[in-house]
C-alpha cells in the first residue's frame, strides 16, 4: 500500500509539473519584447517636414522609420479597424490581418507648399513582401500639418513607438512590430 501511495503521489508530482512548464514557458517574452499592442504617442511640437520612408528587418521585429528633417515630432500610433485618408476619409486598403494608423504630427511639405516627401507609389511607400510582420506600407495623405501612413501587419501584434535624433539636425520616428 505504501509502495502504491509513493507511486501515485511521484506520478502526481510530475502531472504537476508537465502541467506548470508550458504556462510558464508561455508567460516568457519573446526576444525580451514586453511592448503590448495599445496606441503610442508622443506630443513633442516640431517644425520639421516628412523627407522619406523606409523599413529595415531585425531578428525579432521589423521596423519602420519616417525620416524628418527637423527635430522629433509627435505621433499617434495604433491598431485601427481601418486607416482613411486625411481630408477626404477615403480607406486605404492595406493587406494583412491588422492595421496600425501612424499619424506623425509634420506635414510632408513645406512652408512654401512644395512637398517633402512625395511617394512614387502611394499604395507600396516600400517593398515588404515577403517580411516576417509587415505586409504593405500605404500612403494616407498629408493635411493640415500632419501625415498619415497606414501599416499592414500579419496580426494585431506588439509594437513600440519612438523618436531618434540625428543624423545631423534631423530625427525619426520609429515604428516597432514584434514577429509574434
Amino acid at each position: 500500500m505504501k509502495r502504491w501511495l509513493v507511486a501515485l503521489a511521484a506520478a502526481a508530482g510530475i502531472g504537476v509539473t508537465t502541467w506548470v512548464a508550458p504556462a510558464a514557458a508561455a508567460d516568457a517574452p519573446y526576444c525580451g519584447i514586453r511592448w503590448g499592442s495599445l496606441a503610442k504617442q508622443a506630443d513633442n511640437a516640431a517644425g520639421a517636414h516628412l523627407t522619406g520612408v523606409r523599413a529595415g528587418r531585425h531578428a525579432c521585429f521589423d521596423r519602420l522609420v519616417l525620416d524628418l528633417d527637423g527635430r522629433s515630432a509627435g505621433y499617434l500610433v495604433r491598431y485601427v479597424p481601418a486607416v482613411s485618408e486625411d481630408g477626404s476619409g477615403r480607406i486605404v486598403p492595406l493587406r494583412g490581418g491588422a492595421r496600425l494608423e501612424i499619424i506623425a504630427r509634420v506635414p510632408a511639405y513645406g512652408d512654401d507648399g512644395r512637398a517633402t516627401y512625395l511617394p512614387r507609389n502611394r499604395s507600396e511607400l516600400v517593398a515588404v513582401a515577403g517580411w516576417r510582420t509587415f505586409r504593405q506600407v500605404a500612403w494616407a495623405g498629408s493635411y493640415e500639418g500632419q501625415t498619415t501612413i497606414g501599416l499592414g501587419v500579419r496580426a494585431r501584434l506588439p509594437f513600440r513607438a519612438f523618436a531618434l535624433a540625428g543624423p545631423g539636425a534631423g530625427s525619426r520616428v520609429v515604428i516597432d512590430v514584434a514577429h509574434r
